[in-house]
């Protein structure tokens, strides 16, 4: 029989403080906003940690008790009406689970809100400490791109992170969490956590968890685990270099089952592992020209080029045009390019599928490079909901880029166009469509590193791309003003 109660609440949100506008309540439902038992129908069965933590109270014997949970598309920084209103939805749900013995948290850990340079997450995390009072457990997971304030060790007393980049751990870190709260209710002895950041900001690219240097920075970390009794978790986080916070940067975060000392001792031994390897962790791919004249000449289709400077699952604006016209510079072959365009959508349903549209599609938000000049055929109206079962970055199983049309153009492209800003996380945004990405050319996809876990299988040749954009992958674009300094590479750091 479960011996305890869990309450299992979520606030989600990777927030680009570059980006322009505010992300609202609306971002919210749209993503996903669920109270009590309709978590568990969005959530369950996920690879997600939200699932995670559903599977956990079946293999540790607790009963789960949904309270709120609320998840958004990456994009600009959180309205601060929409933050205080998700707040306060947060703290009612986990009022009106009660009884509860403990509390599972999902976090990201990068969420910037309105007139809030200090981090959000650490707030929030709190404010449920608050809610709850000191002696319940409150275990917090975060995302691998987390900012993590050492503020957060005060509040959550253990904090688990996703250590792939593609997430595709994320449900075992929710189950890693569910064990680690079930041992502390059962024995009684509250773990202990530990937050050293580390001044570096991470290109991207080099933050791939299975390529070295971060590879050989997870074995070390993990060897020390084996090795060190009364240790439960070292990990490294790479951070999120868009978010202009006090915390921006990498993390190590060290779990002790009670001793300081073990965690301490053990995050300064990663730290200096870390740091010695600092200028590998960065990264220089080709320009659009040259990425673009490689493919071309190598002829390895379907090749992926990859928009790192409009990656939707940073908070970009998804609507870059910088490769598309490279491509057609270069009388290069058919691409396929996912756009956000409500506008062209609309104007195709006007046109109605099977008729002709002249159209001018994307550069409307990331004006690097103007609109598409679009003269094709409207294949497809699609309401743009699909579902995706295996593991993929981010974890969502439902999803939804909104009404979309496709478009066959006369040059032989195939433009997509969304009204939803749309990760492409899952191959799902495609074959959704009736499209075979395997008989494509040349497709540009909108990311950094995430599309990998469901792009790798089908494509023969990536080439990553340094565009620009409110993702480009050189952290000394951006001006900052909230972030700690020194830090790499932006400044000089000796010793």
């Amino acid at each position: 029989m479960p011996e305890f109660k869990i309450a299992i609440a979520g606030l989600m949100h990777e927030s680009n403080s570059f980006a322009p506008g505010m992300t609202t309540l609306k971002d919210f439902e749209t993503g996903g906003m669920d109270t009590g038992p309709s978590i568990s129908k969005r959530w369950a069965d996920a690879q997600h940690e939200l699932g995670g933590f559903f599977e956990a109270s079946k293999l540790y014997h607790f009963i789960p008790v949904p309270a709120f949970s609320a998840w958004a598309m990456p994009s600009s920084i959180i309205q601060k009406s929409t933050y205080e209103t998700l707040l306060d939805r947060l703290i009612a749900g986990l009022r009106s689970a009660g009884g509860y013995d403990g509390v599972m948290l999902a976090l990201h850990g990068s969420m910037m809100v309105e007139g809030m340079s200090q981090s959000a997450d650490a707030h929030t995390a709190k404010k449920v400490r608050e809610e709850i009072g000191p002696d319940k457990p409150l275990v917090v997971t975060l995302d691998y791109h987390a900012n993590i304030s050492p503020e957060l060790a005060n509040y959550a007393d253990a904090i688990i992170v996703y250590q792939t980049y593609p997430h595709i751990d994320q449900r075992s870190r929710g189950l890693r969490a569910g064990k680690i709260i079930s041992q502390c209710l059962k024995t009684g002895l509250t773990p202990i956590s530990v937050v050293k950041p580390v001044p570096i900001l991470i290109h991207l690219l080099a933050q791939n968890t299975s390529r070295d240097p971060v590879a050989s920075i997870l074995y070390f970390a993990d060897q020390i685990v084996a090795t060190t009794s009364g240790l439960l978790e070292l990990q490294f986080i790479a951070g999120f270099p868009y978010a202009d916070s006090s915390c921006t940067g990498a993390t190590i975060v060290a779990v002790a089952e009670t001793d300081i000392a073990i965690a301490e001792s053990a995050a300064k031994k990663l730290f200096d592992h870390v740091w010695n390897e600092r200028e590998n962790l960065t990264a220089q791919p080709p320009s659009a020209e040259s990425a673009v004249a490689q493919a071309i000449k190598e002829e390895n289709w379907p090749t992926i080029l990859v928009d790192i400077g409009d990656n939707v699952g940073g908070g970009s604006a998804a609507d870059s045009t910088v490769i598309a016209h490279e491509i057609i510079r270069q009388n290069g072959p058919g691409f396929w390019v996912v756009l956000h365009d409500e506008q062209s959508v609309t104007d195709c349903i006007q046109a109605g599928v099977g008729h002709r549209v002249r159209i001018q599609a994307g550069g409307k938000v990331d004006q690097n490079a103007p609109p598409l000049n679009i003269n094709g055929q409207i294949k497809l109206i699609h309401d743009g909901r699909y579902e995706e079962t295996e593991a993929r970055h981010g974890g969502v199983k439902f999803h939804d880029q909104g009404l979309t049309a496709v478009i066959e153009t006369d040059r032989g492209d195939t433009i997509i166009c969304n009204s939803n800003r749309h990760a492409p996380f899952s191959l799902g945004q495609l074959t959704s469509l009736g499209l075979d990405p395997s008989r494509a050319k040349i497709i540009i996809v909108k990311a950094a590193v995430a599309f990998r876990a469901a792009y790798e299988p089908i494509a023969k040749s990536i080439i990553e791309v340094d565009t620009p954009g409110l993702t480009a992958g050189n952290p000394k674009r951006f001006l900052y003003n909230h972030i700690q300094r020194p830090i790499l590479p932006l400044d000089q750091i000796t010793g």
